[in-house]
C-alpha cells in the first residue's frame, strides 16, 4: 500500500509540474521555470496534449524574456506541435517581430515546413507582417517554397492584398 501511495504522489507531482510549466511559459513566470529546470532539465522540452512546448507557448504569448531564457537553457528551437508548427511560425502568424528576430538570431530553421508545407515566410506574408518578411528574407527564407495547395508566400500576400509584401517578394532576389 505504501508503494502505491508513493507512486501516486510521484504521478501527481509529475502531472502538476507538467501543467505548471505550460502556464509559467504562457505567463512569463521565469522563476517557476527556473525552479522546474533545477529539478529536471528535460522539463523544458515537455509537450502538452497539442504538442506545444514551453518555448512555443512563450513565443506565441509574446513572452520575449521567457523565450530568451528557454533558449539559453537549451529548449528545442525547432520543435513542432501536432500540426507541425514551430515557435517561429507562431510568431510570424501573430506578428511578434522581436521574438521572430530572437528565434532567427538563435538559428531557428527559417525554411522549416509544417504538415501543410507552410513556412514562416508564408505565415508572415499571409498576415501582413512586413518587418518579419524582410528579416526572414535576410536570413535566407526561400520565397519559392509552396504549401500543400501550391501557393507561395507571394501568392498568399496577393490573396490578402498585402501590397507592400507583394512588392518586396517581387523585387527580392
Amino acid at each position: 500500500m505504501r508503494q502505491i501511495l508513493q507512486l501516486l504522489l510521484i504521478l501527481f507531482t509529475t502531472v502538476t509540474q507538467a501543467q505548471s510549466i505550460f502556464e509559467a511559459s504562457r505567463t512569463g513566470n521565469i522563476t517557476t521555470l527556473e525552479t522546474m529546470y533545477r529539478v529536471n532539465k528535460d522539463t523544458l522540452n515537455t509537450v502538452d496534449n497539442k504538442g506545444f512546448t514551453p518555448l512555443i507557448l512563450a513565443a506565441y504569448n509574446n513572452q520575449a524574456e521567457t523565450v530568451s531564457y528557454l533558449l539559453k537553457k537549451g529548449a528545442n528551437i525547432n520543435a513542432k506541435d501536432l500540426s507541425g508548427n514551430t515557435a517561429l511560425m507562431g510568431v510570424c502568424f501573430k506578428g511578434y517581430f522581436n521574438i521572430a528576430k530572437l528565434l532567427i538570431d538563435n538559428n531557428a530553421t527559417v525554411n522549416q515546413e509544417n504538415y501543410n508545407n507552410a513556412t514562416a515566410l508564408i505565415y508572415a506574408s499571409t498576415f501582413g507582417h512586413l518587418d518579419i518578411v524582410n528579416y526572414l528574407l535576410q536570413a535566407g527564407a526561400d520565397k519559392t517554397k509552396k504549401d500543400n495547395r501550391g501557393n507561395t508566400a507571394l501568392k498568399h500576400a496577393e490573396m490578402q492584398g498585402n501590397t507592400e509584401i507583394i512588392n518586396v517578394l517581387n523585387t527580392e532576389k
